[in-house]
């Protein structure tokens, strides 16, 4: 099958990189991560200006209808430039809310948070828990026609900045709470990446009324799930081009002995494998994505394929870098550091290589059209 990006996802890829580079140099994403919040609030007015927290979210709610391909296209852009942004997160509560959510919750939240007025994130793994994609182990009490949760998330992304949260509880519901709500307890938690904020946040007695409970099933969630899959997948592929392209870019500035360190095997052979993986990387994050617009069949085992592959790649890749790159790579004045700990949380975020590869292998084996149900 021949694949290109449309004209329009050229632009959306020569937008966002432009607009990228020109916010996030290194000096400021520096400073962005000893900041308080992580971010500014500017850079995200700006976003929304360009469309980008709906950008695949239905026109009917303020969206601008794209696919999950022109997602993977800006996701791939916001690794490449390492951006220090509450997007990502926003986007997984605009989906949830546009695939799962009534019209009166749309009309409330997911309409405000495509215009970028409202930003949300989901609240998902138990303190204490593995962090096992589907299993929650929060329960939510019967209070009336609504519920009362009590517990404790943790690893809630952006969770400081965010206007409500979407929470899973065992009974594999998700309800929408705000971030001001009584009982509700926000803290900073230490995260390996620093670009990203980390939060837990503790629920005492929040009553939720039953209008603030999304009517969707833990079975309706799996499309979501898919979906964020692959936009990490492609968020881990823009690390591993940029860090490639800084490896290339250093093995031909580089002089031992006389000549450039590229024209040696040991560094060309690196930067050949590097190469590899990032493009192996890319077909697969782009081949989920289109099959979550047109095939969404195939969706289930093309998003663990990218997810697994883009995991190991987008920190395999940031590791051959420095090495490339040898002392001054591993100081922390350089910044691939950075790139390299992005890569690593997001491998480890949403079921890691492992997780991913066993679902697509059990699938194989039992000879099923798709893997087991997360």
């Amino acid at each position: 099958m021949y694949f290109d990006l449309t004209d329009e996802q050229q632009a959306i890829r020569s937008t966002a990189r432009d607009f990228l580079a020109a916010r996030y140099k290194s000096e400021r994403i520096r400073e962005l991560a000893d900041s308080e919040t992580g971010f500014e609030q500017s850079d995200w007015d700006e976003m929304a200006e360009l469309g980008w927290p709906g950008l695949a979210l239905p026109e009917e709610w303020g969206g601008q209808g794209l696919g999950i391909v022109d997602l993977s296209v800006l996701f791939e852009e916001m690794g490449y430039a390492l951006a220090p942004s509450p997007l990502f997160s926003n986007t997984i509560a605009g989906l949830a809310l546009s695939l799962c959510g009534t019209d009166d919750q749309r009309e409330r939240f997911l309409r405000p948070l495509a215009a970028g007025e409202l930003r949300g994130t989901p609240a998902l793994w138990d303190a204490g828990s593995s962090a096992t994609p589907g299993s929650f182990t929060m329960e939510a009490a019967s209070d009336g026609d609504g519920v009362v949760i009590d517990g404790e998330k943790v690893l809630v992304l952006d969770a400081g900045s965010a206007d409500f949260f979407l929470v899973a509880t065992a009974d594999g519901r998700r309800h929408l709470v705000e971030s001001g709500a009584d009982g509700v307890t926000i803290a900073p938690e230490p995260s390996i990446d620093l670009t990203r904020r980390l939060s837990s946040v503790r629920f005492d007695g929040v009553a939720v009324a039953p209008e603030n409970t999304l009517p969707a099933e833990e079975p309706d969630y799996h499309a979501i799930f898919f979906r964020l899959c692959i936009a990490l997948a492609a968020e881990s592929t823009g690390i591993a081009q940029r860090t490639m392209e800084m490896a290339v870019e250093y093995a031909k500035d580089r002089k031992q002995f006389g000549r450039p360190i590229g024209s040696y095997q040991a560094v060309s052979h690196r930067c050949a494998q590097m190469l590899l993986e990032t493009e192996n990387s890319r077909s697969a994050v782009y081949g989920a994505a289109w099959a979550a617009d047109a095939d969404p069949a195939a969706l289930p085992l093309a998003a663990s394929i990218a997810k697994a592959y883009a995991s190991d790649a987008g920190w395999r890749v940031p590791d051959a870098s420095i090495q490339v790159h040898g002392g001054i790579g591993f100081t922390w004045e350089h910044d691939l550091h950075f790139f390299l700990k992005r890569g690593k949380a997001n491998a480890a975020m949403f079921g890691d290589a492992r997780w991913h590869r066993e679902r697509v292998a059990d699938a194989i084996l039992a000879g099923a059209a798709e893997p087991a149900a997360v």
